[in-house]
């Protein structure tokens, strides 16, 4: 098996719209899904808001990593955040997870990043055991709080 990662274009945007999709579907909440392949087009390409590495196994789209930089005052550098990592269920267990994510360590060290951030669903086993295994540590003393559009 032949992979490969590429950062996404224009042309891509449907094809990232179904992996969007894809990982809602696995993460049961596809009834949230409000993003369109116009809205994603505009946000990633023209106002460039997020990049999205794809993944290719034999040519055939087999997964996605969508990140954003932030920046940490204590740290007086950006960071890479990770929003989404996804590998169509047929195609796990071949090491392309570990390639997306090891491409985005590599981006995060060529863009002089001064760490790398995600989260990660509490019953995601699979991936928290991944993700440990790359000596990543989980900030349990931290509590993520959100305000969605509607409580702006």
């Amino acid at each position: 098996m032949n992979i490969n990662v590429r950062h996404a274009n224009k042309e891509d945007t449907p094809l990232i719209f179904e992996l969007i999709k894809g990982i809602a579907e696995y993460e049961k909440l596809s009834d949230q899904v409000e993003a369109t392949i116009p809205l994603l087009e505009q946000q990633l390409f023209v106002e460039k808001n997020a990049k999205v590495l794809l993944a290719f196994s034999d040519d055939q789209p087999v997964g996605f990593a969508l990140y954003f930089y932030n920046f940490s005052t204590f740290k007086g550098k950006k960071g890479l955040y990770l929003e989404d990592l996804f590998v169509i269920p047929e195609q796990r267990g071949k090491g392309i997870g570990k390639t997306l994510f090891d491409c985005l360590m590599e981006e995060a060290k060529r863009e002089n990043c001064g760490r790398m951030e995600w989260v990660c669903l509490d019953w995601n086993q699979p991936a928290i055991d991944f993700y440990r295994s790359k000596k990543a540590r989980s900030m349990d003393d931290w509590i993520i709080f959100r305000l969605d559009e509607a409580d702006l």
